[in-house]
């Protein structure tokens, strides 16, 4: 199994990013992805996950009006867009076939 995610980010105060995540070695449907972020100095923050067999989401509530996930079953990708960045969203965020298999982590840094 294998999470590999896209590289990292620089982004401006009040713009958006979007993180990709392409599993393989495994049927992409037969389980979640989870999204997990860490804050430096923090610990993990969970995000929310979805369910590439409906494209079922649930998220955090701290991110719900700002994060969307999707998924394409075609290329076994998920994806993160989490909108209207701002300095306290510098972290690194995963991937994760919860809580076994874990993406390498995307660096975003926010800053102006």
């Amino acid at each position: 199994v294998q999470l590999v995610q896209s590289g990292a980010e620089l982004r401006n105060p009040g713009t958006s990013v979007k993180i990709s995540c392409k599993t393989s070695g495994y049927t992409f449907i037969n389980d979640y992805i989870a999204w997990v972020r860490q804050v430096p100095g923090q610990g993990l923050e969970w995000m929310g996950r979805i369910d590439p067999e409906d494209h079922g989401t649930r998220y955090a509530r701290k991110f719900q009006d700002r994060v969307t996930f999707t998924v394409y079953t075609s290329t076994n990708t998920a994806y993160v867009e989490l909108n209207n960045l701002r300095s306290d969203d510098t972290a690194v965020y995963y991937c994760t076939r919860p809580y076994r298999w874990w993406g390498q982590g995307t660096q975003v840094t926010v800053s102006s």
